[in-house]
């Protein structure tokens, strides 16, 4: 078998448990998928996997392995992002039930209330802004792929793991928007931005616990 085929399924043996493990991206997703539908729901998906490309590239440039030896930019990151999960946790909280008109219950995703280019900054903020992503991607491409690999090598493996990912959030937003869900979960829909909210911010409170590696 070739190297590079090697090291491919090497990374994605490791990515596959990584993204299916639950955390702010799902969370997201999960979200979007009840309160905004379908549509937003597969932007966000897309902005995740955008960001997934953002971290591979400054690690392919080496800048990956500068943040992980520097407290201050690890601190400055983990701090934006601790913000972040915050805000959309607090946000969560206070929005009000979610009501599905009922001639389009079952349209799903036929009322729009966010901007495609909202749902997209969403999924790549919750992404980007993870301190943690820097170190899994620093460590998996030290340690499974070889210094000598080409960087446009490298940027495909980056390219198939992105496209893994959006294919992940994808097909869980396709779960979380049938009609049949996301009628059951509109009754619900304060409870879920509530519980939600909790959620986000008890990740926050946790990634403000992280200490650098």
């Amino acid at each position: 078998m070739h190297p590079y085929l090697i090291e491919l399924a090497s990374l994605m043996a490791i990515f596959f448990f990584a993204i299916v493990s639950p955390g702010a991206d799902l969370a997201m997703v999960i979200r979007q998928s009840i309160v905004q539908g379908r549509r937003a729901a597969i932007v966000t998906s897309f902005g995740i996997g955008a960001s997934l490309m953002f971290h591979v590239t400054y690690t392919i440039l080496g800048l990956g392995l500068i943040i992980s030896q520097s407290i201050y930019l690890f601190n400055i990151v983990k701090w934006c992002g601790v913000a972040y999960l915050v805000y959309i946790g607090i946000k969560a909280l206070r929005a009000g039930r979610t009501e599905l008109p009922a001639e389009t219950a079952d349209a799903v995703g036929a009322v729009e209330r966010q901007s495609l280019s909202r749902a997209f900054g969403l999924g790549f903020l919750a992404n980007a802004l993870n301190p943690k992503a820097v170190f899994f991607f620093l460590s998996i491409f030290s340690t499974v792929v070889s210094a000598h690999t080409p960087v446009v090598v490298k940027f495909g493996y980056g390219l198939v793991m992105a496209t893994c990912l959006i294919a992940w959030f994808v097909g869980v937003s396709l779960f979380m928007t049938t009609p049949r869900m996301r009628a059951g979960f509109a009754r619900m829909s304060q409870w879920i931005d509530r519980t939600s909210g909790v959620v986000f911010i008890a990740l926050g409170i946790k990634l403000a616990t992280e200490k650098a590696g």
